[in-house]
């Protein structure tokens, strides 16, 4: 399995000639070569997290899609498109899209401020190796992480908190995601604290940069 990071928090997954796409949004660049892809998800609707343009372009190459999403996502795709089809998830479900099985965990976004509303945020699990949260630091209870997306960076969180959640799920792997808010200062000191803390567990850390590769 092939995981590919493009810019922010979009990441690709590839096996077997098939693609699976999470979280194509706005700070990421134009998708291009989209064919063959079995399935999207989308982890909530924040802008930074799928726009109506990133997934058509999924969309218009790839008639069978599956689009995986919590309800207020599929509630936003349905505003502005009401004839694509959102299979809506929550924390429990299990998705199969060969050759792709998709666990989700999770509810709710992290809070960002008590001004601003909460909303709904899943996270998965790709064929029981590979978790994203989305916004949120959800620990996946009873599955073993091979590799973790870390958040390095967000309205939401701070560095403290994404190092204890590789403390607390023990990853062989991690790579940094939802960084596109970091000078390249910031993304060498984030990745060095992700580095040692992922190390004191066995595991390794991988710096990953946007078009960085990594077979899992």
């Amino acid at each position: 399995m092939k995981l590919t990071k493009l810019e922010h928090a979009a990441l690709i997954v590839e096996l077997s000639g098939k693609k699976l796409y999470i979280d194509p949004g706005s700070f990421t660049t134009v998708l291009t070569g989209t064919a063959g892809t079995v399935a999207v998800v989308i982890t909530h609707e924040h802008a930074d997290h799928w726009t109506p343009e990133q997934l058509g372009r999924i969309v218009e190459m790839n008639s069978d899609l599956r689009i995986f999403a919590p309800a207020g996502v599929a509630r936003a795709i349905a505003a502005v498109d009401a004839d694509l089809d959102v299979t809506t998830v929550q924390a429990g479900d299990v998705m199969e899209v060969a050759p792709f099985t998709l666990r989700f965990f999770g509810a709710t976004h992290a809070v960002i401020h008590e001004s601003i509303p909460v909303i709904d945020n899943v996270g998965v699990f790709v064929n029981d190796e590979l978790y994203y949260a989305g916004d949120a630091f959800t620990i996946p209870e009873g599955v073993e992480v091979g590799t973790l997306a870390v958040p390095a960076a967000a309205p939401w969180m701070k560095i403290s908190e994404a190092m204890d959640y590789i403390l607390a799920i023990k990853p062989k792997r991690s790579f940094p995601t939802h960084e596109m808010l970091l000078s390249r200062a910031g993304k060498d000191l984030s990745n060095a604290r992700f580095q040692n803390v992922t190390r004191l567990n066995g595991g390794e850390f991988f710096p990953l940069e946007p078009g960085d590769s990594l077979d899992l």
